[in-house]
């Protein structure tokens, strides 16, 4: 199992990797957006530190889109792209997420949970090369690209699935639970028959080289909070 107490992880070692398709759209660049003196101390603060890890690099296409700072309930600030008008012209992935109804009746008559969060998800997908140029977004110093996959792509929650259905296939549903970085394994046995499963999930991590978040997971436990979507916290207990 691969952890990682830095903020950018390492990109998957598997045959991985998000794909654009725009068809015979023409190139979108959108006017950049005004910032308060604050705000664009921020966005140049995360554009700094991305470069640095290596999830942006500069670019020179034709495509740019907009920054927008989203202040989530913490008060945190979160840096966002705008994507809308690039996810109007991409094609739809398909690919299905899990049903929250059918997690929940797998989870029936569990004993034992371990929940698992991937330290930064997204970012351990890379974006396809020829693709690049289209997550690009534009501030005072320039013109950026992501090198890997960034929120806000309309088909970044299917690639993430695919990529996670795929590493732990054999083991969802029986094993574990798996809805995008979020995992959990169960077991309805005692404490030696889930370090087991755990081992196994955790193996089938490490080989795709995908890095956890310890402090967000959880080993072990008679009750857990799982899939917090739409305010609506699903709690388990034997």
């Amino acid at each position: 199992m691969s952890t990682s107490k830095g903020d950018c992880p390492p990109v998957t070692e598997l045959d991985v990797q998000h794909d654009i398709n725009t068809g015979n759209a023409a190139p979108i660049m959108m006017k950049r957006r005004h910032q308060a003196q604050t705000e664009y101390a921020v966005i140049e603060d995360n554009v700094a530190k991305m470069l640095q890890a290596g999830v942006i690099e500069k670019g020179n296409g034709a495509w740019g889109f907009p920054v927008v700072l989203v202040r989530k309930t913490d008060g945190e600030v979160r840096f966002c792209i705008d994507c809308r008008a690039l996810n109007k012209v991409t094609k739809r992935d398909v690919y299905p997420l899990p049903r929250i109804d059918e997690t929940l009746d797998a989870l029936r008559g569990a004993r034992l949970f371990t929940t698992l969060d991937l330290r930064s998800g997204y970012w351990q997908i890379g974006v396809a090369p020829e693709d690049q140029d289209k997550t690009a977004f534009t501030t005072k110093q320039g013109l950026y690209r992501f090198v890997r996959m960034p929120f806000g792509l309309m088909n970044a929650p299917s690639t993430f699935q695919r990529m996670m259905n795929e590493v732990l296939r054999g083991l969802t549903w029986t094993t574990c639970l798996v809805y995008l970085d979020d995992i959990v394994v169960f077991t309805r046995g005692g404490l030696e028959s889930h370090l087991v499963q755990l081992a196994t999930v955790s193996e089938r991590l490490s080989v795709a080289e995908l890095t956890l978040k310890l402090k967000k997971c959880v080993f072990a436990t008679r009750q857990m909070e799982y899939l917090d979507m739409s305010s609506a916290v699903m709690a388990y207990a034997p």
